[in-house]
């Protein structure tokens, strides 16, 4: 039986530009992808997808050619990403791939953010940055896009690797490195290894990095690079910023090259984000975008995603942090907010997830570093800071719905709040406890 290969698939593509890979989420006139996981096989609904008004369907087990319609491939997922290849090189344009351990999806809306003041800007839409969200976030890639950001997610080596291959990026930045994933990565060392891979690929196809000088390891990573733009702090760079303030938002100024220079108060807190702002920054001074313009772009930036969220309720303040967290990121957000100047400052903090043989460890670490300062209150959620605490003077739940329970029962008018914690805590349905 004939299968349809790359180019072929490819003329479908352009006669149904839509992707789905959800029966319950099928567009009229879609390409629906019949993906496998641990406990599905999207084979099974594709006579459904055609149903609900999919054009066609792609299929890798000939059992299931039931219509005309279905389209036999050797393996969808690879299809999929073969597929979104070949839209990416139809189109000459800047591609700047994106990844790092901590601050990548806030650095890639503030990248996009500055660049659509430009160019017509298409970008990773939420936290589709794994080997299905990159073919995807490519192939809803429209024909007139000017440039393109993409941002590459990774728990273990060679998946950088991977989606570098798919998105091809003629640019990249890797945020930083840090204690993230460290269950999948092995260790540290082989964090850098596997945020390296970005690098690598820019190394091999002449791309161009952008590089905190400010990070001896991002330094490091990428010494052998030809082709680099430097910004920081410190030292001989292409875009040196100065940090004015950083709490209760990120005031700083910054000139490039003696060429532009701008000054900016983002809508966002933290030390750490003067390292996010400052990459945005730097990547649209490169493609020339005005700096009244950066600097707009950046100062009218409101984060909505968990991600550095300050949420004002009638009796307390929140800063959302919550869509995940590492070691390094929870260390970061917590001395951040030991600076704020603020009323009774409570922690609630959950559980960090991927840290493998490091878990306990990295958990007591991070207790001492949280009793360096002084809070009004600690709450810690999960077993693995209940495996923790030892002595330390905290509140300690199971769960996340019985912190809820507790919240709603000891409201504390004139607080302030700093919620952090990984994604599978969910963290985030405590807000609505707060009055």
């Amino acid at each position: 039986m004939e299968k349809t290969n790359t180019e072929n698939l490819y003329t479908y593509f352009l006669a149904h530009p839509k992707i789905c890979t959800d029966t319950r989420k099928i567009d009229k006139d879609s390409l629906f992808f019949a993906l496998k996981g641990e406990n599905f096989n999207g084979n099974k609904f594709a006579l459904q997808a055609l149903q609900e008004g999919a054009a066609y369907a792609i299929v890798d087990e000939p059992e299931f050619l039931s219509d005309s319609r279905c389209l036999l491939v050797d393996d969808v997922l690879t299809a999929l990403q073969q597929l979104a290849r070949h839209h990416r090189m139809q189109l000459d344009i800047p591609v700047i791939g994106i990844t790092g351990s901590n601050g990548k999806t806030t650095t890639k809306e503030l990248v996009a953010c500055v660049l659509r003041k430009k160019f017509k800007t298409h970008y990773t839409l939420g936290n589709l940055n794994n080997h299905i969200g990159v073919p995807l976030t490519l192939l809803a890639m429209p024909a007139d896009t000017e440039i393109a950001v993409i941002e590459m997610g990774a728990n273990h080596q060679g998946e950088i690797r991977l989606l570098s291959a798919i998105a091809c990026p003629t640019h990249g930045i890797v945020s930083n490195v840090g204690l993230a994933h460290l269950e999948g990565f092995g260790g540290f060392e082989g964090v850098k290894k596997g945020k390296a891979e970005l690098f690598d690929f820019l190394l091999a196809s002449n791309g161009l990095a952008f590089v905190n000088r400010d990070n001896p390891h991002l330094m490091e990573m990428s010494a052998n690079l030809s082709s680099r733009v430097l910004y920081g702090a410190d030292g001989p760079v292409d875009c040196r910023g100065e940090l004015l303030e950083s709490v209760p938002q990120v005031s700083m100024k910054w000139i490039y090259r003696n060429l532009a220079s701008g000054e900016i108060k983002a809508n966002i807190s933290g030390s750490y984000n003067f390292e996010n702002i400052l990459a945005a920054v730097t990547i649209g001074c490169h493609f020339a975008v005005p700096a009244d313009k950066i600097d707009a772009a950046v100062n009218d930036y409101v984060p909505s995603n968990m991600r550095s969220q300050m949420i004002h309720k009638e009796q307390c303040e929140i800063l959302l942090d919550a869509y995940n967290a590492n070691p390094t990121s929870m260390k970061a957000a917590i001395e951040n907010f030991a600076t704020l100047k603020a009323d009774k400052k409570t922690l609630i903090l959950g559980d960090m997830m991927e840290l493998g043989t490091h878990t306990d460890e990295e958990h007591r670490r991070l207790l001492q570093a949280v009793f360096e300062h002084s809070f009004e209150r600690v709450i810690l959620v999960g077993d693995y800071f209940g495996n923790s605490k030892a002595n330390y003077p905290v509140l300690h739940f199971q769960d996340t719905e019985l912190v809820a329970e507790w919240l709603r029962a000891n409201q504390v008018k004139g607080a302030t709040y700093l919620i952090k914690g990984s994604r599978k805590m969910q963290l985030e349905k405590l807000v609505d406890c707060f009055v």
